[in-house]
C-alpha cells in the first residue's frame, strides 16, 4: 500500500501524468500487496461508504455522485463475497482494485471518492477496523475458553491432585483450583484485549497523506459512522501509527504463552507416567508404526503456534523501530504478520477450548499422586506451630526429620507410627493424623484465593458473574 506522493507508478495508469512508464517485473513483485491485503475488502468498502456519505453531507460532492458511489461499492462487495471479483496484481492493492472496478461500474463519479483522503489514512482506517474486529472476536473466544474452565473447575472443586513447584510434588491442591489458575490467566488476556480496543477506538480517516486536508470535512461524522469513539488528533501520528497492530500482537503473544503452558501440562498429564487426563479422539492422533500410541498432537501444535505468534511480534517491532515520521512503505509489511498471528491465535484458542471440554479427568490417579512426595509435610509443620507452639523454623526442622524417617521406612507421613513421631518431638499427639491426609490438607487452605473447595467455589461464582 503506497504513499500517494512518493511511490512508483503502476502500469494501470491510476497515477496520472507524473510517471511515463510502468514498473519492471521486480518492482511490481516487491510493490504489490493485493495477495494479502485483499483480506481488508469489507473494511475498505465500509470506510469508503462512510467517507462518501460525509463528503456529500458537507457539500464536497453531490448527493447524486454519492448515491452512485455507494451503489457501486455495494455491488463490488457482493462481487467479492460471491467470488466473482478479479483481483489484479497490476493494481497493487485492495484500494486501487476497488477504485478501478468502481470506475468501470459508475464512470467519472468514482474519481470523486478519493477527495480529501489518501491511501495513507485509508489503509490506516482499513487495518484499524480489521484489528478492532479481530480483537472483538478474540474477546468472545477467550470468554468461551474461560467458560470451559469454569465448568471443569465446578465439576472438580473437590478433586484432589498434586500441586507442583519445579515440576516436583509440592502440596495437594484441587483440580478445580488448578483450572481456576487458567481462568485468571485468560481473564487477564481478555482484559488486555478490552484495553486494546479502547486504545485504538479512534478513526484515522481524514488525516489524508500526513497533514490533514483543506476540504471542510467532518471527521467526527465518519468516526461515528464507523463505530469509533472519536477521530484521531494528530494527522502525522495517524498515518504513521501501528501501535494498535503491535499491541494486538503483544496480546496474542502473551495469550499464546498462556496457551502454550496449558498445552505443555496437557502433554505431560496425558502421558502414561502421569495419566491425569485422557484427550478425546477428536484432539488426538495415532502413530503410523506404533498402534498403541495416542498422541496429543492438538496440544503440541498449540504449543508450537506460540513461536509463530512471537515471531510476528518481533518482526513488526523490527519493521517499525527505525521509521521516521510519517508514512514509509515499510509499513506494507505489517499486515501479513498480524493476519498470520490472528489465524494462529484463533485456531489455538478454539483447539484448547475443545480439549478442555472434551478431556477425561482421571481423579483416582490424581488423588493417588497427590499424596506422593510427602506433599502434606507443610501441614505437619503448620500443625506443630499451631498445636505445639513451635516457631515455624523449628517446626520445619522437625518435619524434615519426619520426612527423612518416612523415606527410610518407605512409607508416607500418615503411615508413621505415633511413637516414631513422638521420638522426633514429644508434643506430637494422635491429632496430627487429622492433617496428614490430602483431603484435610486441601480443606484447610481456606485463605482468600486458596485451594479449599469452598474457596474454589467462591472464585467460580465471582468469575461466572463477570464472564
Amino acid at each position: 500500500m503506497a504513499d500517494d506522493t512518493t511511490d512508483t507508478k503502476s502500469s494501470n495508469q491510476m497515477w496520472g501524468g507524473r510517471f511515463a512508464s510502468g514498473p519492471d517485473a521486480i518492482m511490481e513483485e516487491i510493490n504489490a500487496s493485493i495477495g494479502f491485503d485483499k483480506k481488508l475488502f469489507a473494511q475498505d468498502i465500509r470506510g469508503s461508504i462512510a467517507h462518501a456519505t460525509m463528503l456529500a453531507h458537507q457539500g464536497i460532492i453531490s448527493g447524486n455522485d454519492k448515491d452512485k458511489i455507494v451503489h457501486g461499492l455495494n455491488t463490488i462487495l457482493s462481487e467479492i463475497e460471491g467470488g466473482n471479483f478479479e483481483f489484479s496484481r497490476q493494481l497493487e492493492d485492495i484500494h486501487m482494485n476497488i477504485e478501478a472496478r468502481l470506475a468501470t461500474l459508475i464512470g467519472p463519479a468514482a474519481g470523486r471518492l478519493h477527495t480529501a483522503r489518501s491511501r495513507n489514512d485509508q489503509v490506516a482506517l482499513d487495518f484499524r477496523l480489521w484489528v478492532k474486529e479481530e480483537l472483538q472476536k478474540t474477546e468472545q473466544m477467550l470468554t468461551g475458553l474461560i467458560a470451559a474452565f469454569l465448568d471443569r473447575a465446578e465439576e472438580h472443586a473437590e478433586s484432589v491432585m498434586p500441586g507442583f513447584t519445579h515440576l516436583q510434588t509440592a502440596q495437594p491442591v484441587t483440580f478445580g483450583h488448578h483450572c481456576m489458575a487458567y481462568v485468571e490467566m485468560f481473564g487477564r488476556d481478555r482484559s488486555r484485549v478490552r484495553h486494546a480496543i479502547e486504545h485504538l477506538d479512534e478513526s484515522p480517516i481524514g488525516a489524508a497523506a500526513l497533514a490533514g486536508t483543506g476540504y471542510p470535512i467532518d471527521r467526527h461524522m465518519t468516526a461515528k459512522a464507523l463505530g469509533f469513539r472519536e477521530p484521531t488528533r494528530n494527522s502525522i501520528d495517524t498515518v504513521s501509527d501501528r501501535d494498535f497492530a503491535i499491541e494486538f500482537l503483544s496480546i496474542a503473544a502473551i495469550a499464546g504463552m498462556h496457551l502454550s503452558r496449558l498445552a505443555e501440562e496437557i502433554v505431560i498429564w496425558s502421558t502414561p507416567q502421569f495419566g491425569f487426563v485422557r484427550l478425546s479422539d477428536a484432539f488426538s492422533t495415532g502413530s503410523s508404526i506404533m498402534p498403541q500410541k495416542k498422541n496429543p498432537d492438538a496440544a503440541e501444535l498449540v504449543r508450537a503456534k506460540t513461536g509463530r505468534i512471537n515471531g510476528s511480534l518481533v518482526a513488526l517491532l523490527t519493521i517499525m523501530k527505525g521509521l521516521p515520521l510519517a508514512y514509509s512503505k515499510d509499513m506494507q509489511e505489517d499486515k501479513e504478520q498480524v493476519f498470520d498471528a490472528a489465524e494462529s491465535l484463533e485456531l489455538a484458542i478454539a483447539a484448547m477450548t475443545g480439549m478442555v471440554r472434551d478431556m477425561t479427568v482421571n481423579t483416582a490417579r490424581m488423588k493417588a499422586a497427590a499424596g506422593s512426595g510427602y506433599s502434606t509435610a507443610t501441614d505437619l509443620a503448620d500443625w506443630l506451630v499451631r498445636e505445639a507452639g513451635l516457631p515455624f523454623r523449628d517446626a520445619h526442622h522437625v518435619t524434615g526429620r519426619a520426612v527423612a524417617l518416612a523415606e527410610s521406612k518407605g512409607c508416607d507421613l500418615a503411615e508413621l507410627p505415633l511413637s516414631d513421631l513422638q521420638a522426633i518431638h514429644a508434643d506430637i499427639t494422635d491429632k496430627v493424623y487429622d492433617v496428614l491426609t490430602v483431603e484435610a490438607s486441601v480443606a484447610s487452605r481456606k485463605s482468600f484465593g486458596g485451594t479449599a473447595p469452598s474457596e474454589v467455589r467462591r472464585q467460580i461464582a465471582f468469575w461466572r458473574a463477570r464472564n
